[in-house]
C-alpha cells in the first residue's frame, strides 16, 4: 500500500534560519516602531477579499510570506514589507503615502519589489515562462531589481516559496512554466546566497508538480524503511559523537535531511539506483578548528571504509558561493554507504546562511544598522552582488539558448550599483554608462583596485572606478574602432555628439561674425539678432547663424530684408518725364530708355535681366529706371499697381571698339545629393567658360537645392549650358530664375 509522499520540510526559525539576515536595528526610528502590526492594519482593507492569480487570498499570502521572512530571521521591517507590497497596488502615490506613514525606506522597498512584480506578470502574459527570450529578460529584470535594493531577492523568494506551499496545501495544479522557472530560477538563486533550506523546499515543491510520479515514487521508497533507518543512525550519530569526544574532539554530530530532488539528481546524474543513492544516510559534524576537521576526518577514515573516489575538500578549495565543508563517503560493518560532512561552527554557520547572512541595510538611519560599519557593510553588498552575478551567469550555462545572455555584461560601481554594458564593454564605457559628464572627464580607471588601461576589456562582477579631470573632453581616439575604447553604441553616440556640438559651436560663432559684420556695414547694429532671424524664417538667431555659417544661406538676403523696399510714389510725388527726342546712343548699363535724356537705369536683382531678355522699365524714387524682364512677377505686380510708371526700353547696341558686357544670372538645380555633386556641376560652367560669381547650397532628406550666379553676355546661350547641367548624374532639373 502506497504512502502519502511527505511534505516538505518547513523552516524552523532557530537551527535552519538566517538568523542575520537582516540584523536587528540598533537604532530604531519612530516610524518602525510597531511596524508589523501597523502595516498589517494599513494593508488589510485594501486587500479585503482580494485574491492572487494563484486563487490564493492576498492577506493570507502577506501573512504567510511575513511568517517565511520571520522563519529565516528577516527583521520585522522586513515583514512588514510583504503588506505594504500588495498595498501598492492601491494607491495613487505609492512611495508618498507609505513614505509619510511608514518612512522613506519601506516605501522604497514596497514600489521597488511593486514594479518587479507587475513586469514579471506582463512577461507571463506575453509569452511562457520556458520562452528563453523571456526568462532570459525576466532574470536581466530581476537582476537590475535586486542589485537596486538587495532586499527584493527576499521578498521575491519568499513570495514564490509560498505561492508553491500554497498550491502543494489545496492541491491546485502549477503551471508547467512557474514550476519551471522556480526550479531553474528561483532556486539556484536561493543556492548562490546559501539560503539552503528556501533552495531545498523550491525544489522539492517544484520537482513534486513537474514530476509527481517521480517524486511520489521516491518518498515511498524514503518512507519503506524510514523507521528501521532512523533508529540506526541514530545509533551511529551517538557513537560518532560519544567517539571523536574520547578523543578530545568537541563535535556535534547530527543527521541530514533528504531531499527528493537532490536524490533523483544524483540518481539521474550518475545512472544509480535509488538503493546505490549514497546519501540518503548522512551525517553531519561540526568542530571548533580546522585542525578538528581534519581530526575528525583521519579518525572517520580509521573507522570505516572510505570511498576514495566520493572523497570532496571544500575547505582546500571551497565553491564559488564560499562553501567550506569536507565531504567522505565511507560504508559501514554491513557494507552500507555513509555520507559524513565536517565543517567548523563558522563554516556551518555560512553554509546555512549563505553570504545573505551579512546583509546590512540601514533601516536605522544615518548611524548605521545593528553596529555595522561603512566598510563592513559595502564589502557585504559586494559579496552579495557578486553571488547574484554569478547566478545569472550560471543561468547563462544552463538555458539552451545562451547566447542572450552572452550579449551583455554586470560591474559594479564604488558604490556598489549595478552596472548593464554590451560584452567587450570597456571603462570608458563604464564611465559614459554612469553619466555622460563622467565619460567627457575620463582620464583613467580602476578595476578591482588596479590601474588599467581605458581600452581593457572588462569582466563580468568586476569593480569599476573612473578617475576624471575638473572639466575634460573626450578623445577622437575613443572614436577609432581600431583602438577599442568604445563598445557600446550609447556611449559612441554620446562622444559623436560632443564633437558635432563643437562643430556647430564654431558654426554658430562663425556665421555670427558673418552677420555681424554685414550689420556693421549697412549701419544696422541696433538691431536685434533674434528679431532678423524670426524675419528671415528661422527659429532663433543661432539657427540663422549656423546656416550662414556652413554658406548655405547667402548674405545677399539679409540685405534685402535690411534695405527698404523701392518706394512706390504717388502721383504728385514726382515730376512727370516728359517725352524727347529719341537718343540713339546707348547710355551706361547698355540699357536705351526710349524718350528719355541721361536717365539713371539699373537692372533689378529680382529677375536679372541679361539680353536678348524681353525688357520693361520702372520709374523709381531716386534710383531712375529699374530695368526688369517682362516675366518678371515683381515687375507685374508694379505694374498693376502704378502703370503710369511703366516706361519702354530695350537693349542697346554696344560700340564695336567696346568690350563685351556681362550680366549676372541666377540658375536653380534641384538634385539627388551625393557626394561630388558640387564639383561636378561647377565643371560643366567652366568647360562652357562660364563664369560663376556665387553659390548657395542647402541639403534636405536627400535632395540639394542649389542657386549658382552665373555671368553671360547672352541668356540665349546659357540655355545650352543648363542642358548640359542636367545630364550631370543625380540632377533632376536646370533652370533659369
Amino acid at each position: 500500500m502506497k504512502t502519502n509522499p511527505p511534505a516538505p520540510a518547513s523552516l524552523t526559525p532557530q537551527a535552519d534560519a538566517v538568523p542575520q539576515l537582516i540584523a536587528a536595528t540598533a537604532h530604531t526610528l519612530p516610524e518602525q516602531v510597531n511596524a508589523l502590526a501597523r502595516a498589517r492594519a494599513f494593508a488589510e482593507p485594501l486587500m479585503a477579499g482580494e485574491t492572487l492569480d494563484s486563487g490564493e487570498n492576498t492577506l493570507a499570502h502577506a501573512d504567510a510570506v511575513a511568517a517565511i521572512l520571520k522563519g529565516i530571521g528577516g527583521s520585522e521591517a522586513m515583514q512588514a514589507a510583504s503588506y505594504l507590497v500588495h498595498a501598492c497596488i492601491h494607491l495613487n502615490k505609492p512611495e508618498e503615502v507609505i513614505a509619510k506613514a511608514f518612512g522613506a525606506n519601506f516605501a522604497a522597498l514596497a514600489v521597488e519589489t511593486t514594479k518587479l512584480m507587475r513586469v514579471q506578470q506582463q512577461a507571463r502574459a506575453a509569452a511562457p515562462l520556458d520562452d528563453p527570450a523571456v526568462q532570459t529578460e525576466n532574470v536581466r529584470k530581476m537582476l537590475l531589481a535586486f542589485s537596486r535594493d538587495l532586499r527584493v531577492v527576499m521578498l521575491r523568494l519568499a513570495s514564490r516559496l509560498q505561492t508553491l506551499r500554497f498550491h502543494a496545501a489545496s492541491k491546485r495544479p502549477v503551471s508547467p512554466s512557474l514550476a519551471r522557472e522556480s526550479l531553474q530560477v528561483f532556486a539556484p538563486l536561493a543556492n548562490r546566497l546559501g539560503i539552503w533550506q528556501v533552495k531545498w523546499e523550491l525544489e522539492d515543491l517544484s520537482f513534486r508538480f513537474l514530476e509527481p510520479d517521480t517524486y511520489k515514487e521516491v518518498a515511498r521508497l524514503l518512507d519503506e524503511k524510514r523507521g528501521e533507518r532512523e533508529v540506526y543512525m541514530e545509533q551511529l550519530r551517538a557513537r560518532l559523537e560519544s567517539d571523536l569526544r574520547a578523543r578530545s574532539i568537541s563535535a556535534t554530530v547530527a543527521g541530514r535531511p533528504k531531499h527528493i530532488y537532490s536524490i533523483v539528481k544524483k540518481m539521474r546524474g550518475k545512472s544509480l539506483n535509488f538503493d546505490q543513492v549514497f546519501d540518503i544516510r548522512a551525517l553531519r559534524v561540526v568542530v571548533p578548528t580546522v585542525k578538528d576537521c581534519y581530526a575528525a576526518l583521519s579518525w572517520v577514515h580509521e573507522q570505516f571504509k572510505p570511498i576514495v573516489e566520493e572523497f570532496d575538500d571544500y575547505i582546500a578549495k571551497p565553491k564559488p558561493n564560499g562553501y567550506q565543508s569536507l565531504h567522505t563517503i565511507v560504508r559501514d560493518d554491513n557494507g552500507k554507504p555513509i555520507e559524513i560532512q565536517i565543517r567548523t561552527q563558522a563554516m556551518h554557520e555560512h553554509a546555512e546562511h549563505g553570504v545573505a547572512a551579512h546583509w546590512a541595510y540601514k533601516e536605522a538611519g544615518a548611524k548605521g544598522y545593528a553596529g555595522v560599519s561603512a566598510t563592513g557593510e559595502y564589502d557585504a553588498k559586494i559579496a552579495v552582488l557578486r553571488q547574484l552575478l554569478a547566478w545569472e551567469r550560471d543561468l547563462a550555462g544552463a538555458l539552451p539558448n545562451r547566447g542572450l545572455f552572452e550579449d551583455r555584461i554586470y560591474v559594479l560601481t564604488p558604490d556598489a550599483a549595478v552596472v548593464e554594458l554590451p560584452q567587450g564593454a570597456t571603462p570608458v564605457d563604464f564611465a559614459y554608462s554612469v553619466h555622460t559628464s563622467l565619460g567627457h572627464r575620463c582620464r583613467g580607471a580602476k578595476v578591482d583596485g588596479v590601474m588599467v588601461p581605458l581600452n581593457t576589456p572588462l569582466q563580468n562582477g568586476q569593480t569599476v572606478e573612473i578617475s576624471t579631470v575638473k572639466e575634460g573632453r573626450p578623445s577622437r581616439d575613443w572614436l577609432n574602432a581600431e583602438l577599442g575604447y568604445l563598445t557600446s553604441n550609447r556611449a559612441k553616440a554620446k562622444v559623436r555628439a560632443w564633437f558635432n556640438a563643437q562643430a556647430t559651436h564654431e558654426t554658430v560663432a562663425r556665421g555670427r561674425e558673418a552677420v555681424e559684420k554685414l550689420l556693421q556695414r549697412e549701419g544696422k547694429t541696433a538691431i536685434k539678432l533674434d528679431d532678423l532671424a524670426v524675419q528671415l524664417g528661422f527659429k532663433s538667431a543661432d539657427a540663422l547663424f549656423e546656416v550662414v555659417g556652413k554658406d548655405e544661406f547667402s548674405l545677399r538676403n539679409i540685405e534685402t530684408v535690411l534695405r527698404p523696399p523701392e518706394p512706390v510714389l504717388q502721383p504728385d510725388d514726382y515730376l512727370l518725364l516728359k517725352k524727347t527726342r529719341t537718343n540713339d546712343a546707348a547710355p551706361k548699363g547698355g540699357v536705351l530708355v526710349v524718350g528719355i535724356d541721361s536717365l539713371m537705369t539699373q537692372l533689378a536683382k529680382c529677375c536679372k535681366p541679361a539680353p536678348p531678355d524681353t525688357i520693361r522699365g520702372f520709374v523709381t524714387r531716386g534710383k531712375g529706371v529699374s530695368v526688369h524682364r517682362a516675366d518678371c512677377s515683381n515687375f507685374r505686380e508694379m505694374a498693376a499697381r502704378n502703370a503710369e510708371r511703366v516706361i519702354e526700353v530695350e537693349w542697346g547696341v554696344p560700340k564695336p571698339s567696346a568690350s563685351t558686357a556681362v550680366y549676372p544670372v541666377d540658375v536653380a538645380v534641384e538634385a539627388a545629393d551625393r557626394q561630388g555633386l558640387l564639383r561636378d556641376i561647377s565643371e560643366v560652367f567652366a568647360r562652357e567658360k562660364t563664369n560663376v560669381i556665387g553659390v548657395q547650397t542647402q541639403s534636405v532628406k536627400g535632395t540639394a537645392w542649389m542657386t549658382f550666379t552665373v555671368e553671360v553676355s547672352d541668356s540665349g546661350r546659357l540655355n545650352k549650358v543648363l542642358g548640359i547641367v542636367a545630364g550631370v548624374q543625380g540632377v533632376r532639373s536646370a533652370r533659369r530664375r
